[in-house]
């Protein structure tokens, strides 16, 4: 790594943050830990944070708040930690734009791999196969890492971004929900497969996608996704 990435580590639970800060920084990255919800949004003002590592369960300001914030103003990262182990619970961390999440108690190697897999694919160096990609109405910057609805710039997440462009690259190629984990998160994870519905949720939403009449992303019933450059052209 040329550069040291930035990593926001959100943790009240001294133990836990002083293992991970330790791990991350042994694998060259700089970390700047912070104990509560209210001192993670100051960091997070004065500093331009590669990634966030963010507990839930905080005291001052709740994760969900950190999350919600953030997402306001960035399109960061995000790791969520959360000993909260019911799916629901989990789906909605990557609704409220978590990119991915990890339940306590987790190994912090495997932390440490989740947070390489994201920066590979937030700030990965590689030139892309073409500049742009155009639908229509959407148009893609591969190389910005932008997406535009109708002239104007739609806010997307690393994942979203990413999940839309394999999509887009092979229109009318059907993805599994595996298949999707797997290229958008660069890893395959037990018990994410369902979960990637959030993420095409969310981008749904932000495409102004209609997912009873959907112009860019249908699902295919039993299969998973495809985009649909017909409709969108």
């Amino acid at each position: 790594m040329s550069e040291a990435r930035r990593v926001l580590l959100v943790e009240d639970e001294r133990a836990i943050r002083d293992a991970i800060e330790a791990y991350l920084e042994r694998e060259g990255f700089w970390v700047t830990p912070v104990g509560d919800g209210e001192a993670a949004l100051d960091a997070a003002e004065k500093h331009a944070f590669d990634l966030v590592v963010l507990d839930l369960m905080l005291p001052k300001l709740s994760g969900e708040d950190v999350a919600r914030h953030l997402r306001d103003s960035s399109d960061v990262p995000i790791i969520m930690l959360t000993a909260k182990g019911a799916e629901e619970e989990r789906v909605a961390g990557l609704e409220m734009g978590a990119d991915d999440y990890l339940v306590k108690p987790f190994s912090p190697r495997e932390l440490v791999a989740r947070v390489r897999a994201l920066m590979r694919r937030a700030h990965s160096d590689a030139q892309p196969q073409r500049d742009r990609m155009t639908f229509g109405e959407l148009d893609i910057d591969l190389a910005g890492h932008r997406v535009y609805l109708s002239g104007e710039e739609v806010e997307l997440t690393a994942s979203e971004f990413k999940l839309l462009v394999t999509l887009a690259r092979y229109p009318g190629r059907v993805y599994s929900r595996m298949e999707l984990v797997e290229k958008v998160l660069g890893y395959d994870f037990e018990g994410y497969e369902r979960a990637i519905d959030s993420h095409v949720k969310n981008l749904r939403a932000k495409l102004r996608d209609d997912p009873r009449d959907p112009r860019f992303i249908r699902t295919v019933f039993g299969s998973g996704y495809r985009f649909d450059a017909s409709e969108a052209a």
